[in-house]
């Protein structure tokens, strides 16, 4: 009679076992680094990267129209104007400069 009631002891000790793992599992799944509480976290940050992303390919394809500007070959004259009167501060004796800050 000792061996049935060894077998199922084992049995209950595997199945205290078995729903241990299964409960940090579930812990896991809920409070871990991925899972449903970080989960907000990671999608507002990558709602973050994405605006600044966005940003930067906006600044970038600025950047991209005014070296096209600049073109040795074809350059605007209006933008190299307003270059060479910023820079060297050159300009004709009859225009005056009025200066504004940037808010």
């Amino acid at each position: 009679m000792a061996a049935p009631r060894s077998i199922a002891t084992q049995d209950r000790r595997r199945q205290w076992l078995a729903l241990g793992v299964l409960l940090v599992l579930a812990g896991f799944a809920v409070a871990g680094p991925w899972g449903l509480l970080a989960w907000s976290e990671n999608s507002t940050a990558l709602e973050a990267r994405q605006a600044e992303i966005a940003a930067l390919a906006a600044k970038r394809d600025a950047l991209r129209n005014r070296v096209r500007l600049l073109d040795p070959e074809a350059a605007d004259p209006d933008l190299a104007s307003e270059l060479v009167r910023e820079q060297l501060g050159v300009m004709r004796e009859d225009e005056v400069v009025i200066t504004l800050e940037d808010e």
